[in-house]
Formats: C-alpha cells, sequence, structure tokens
C-alpha cells in the first residue's frame, strides 16, 4: 500500500533537511515551507522519505 505524508507548516522552521533526503517527495512552497509534492510516496523512494520523516527536527512531517 502506497504511503502519504504531510508537513505541518506551523512546525517547519525551514531546515531543509527533508528536501535534501528525498526531492522526489518534498519541496519548497511558496511560504519558503517544505510541503509534499506527491499524493502517494512512490515505492522506491519511500525509503528516502521515511529517512526525511525521522530526521525532521521538529517532527513536523506526518503520515497523511
Amino acid at each position: 500500500m502506497a504511503k502519504a505524508m504531510k508537513v505541518d507548516p506551523e512546525l517547519c522552521i525551514s531546515c531543509g533537511a527533508c528536501i535534501d533526503t528525498s526531492p522526489a517527495v518534498f519541496d519548497w512552497d511558496d511560504n519558503e515551507k517544505a510541503v509534499a509534492i506527491v499524493d502517494q510516496i512512490p515505492e522506491n523512494v519511500e525509503g528516502d522519505a521515511i529517512a526525511a520523516q525521522e530526521g525532521c527536527p521538529t517532527d513536523a512531517i506526518k503520515d497523511a
């Protein structure tokens, strides 16, 4: 089953760690906060997305 994630903009500090770790899943929004750019995480990058979630310093990345 495909996984989905979202970023809580209230918790995001714009450090960019998730974008560096998983650029296929995360990018910047217009407010310079990280945002998930896919509705379902492709299986081939799911490991990177999980690493980004686990590495987020503010736990802003949640399962959707």
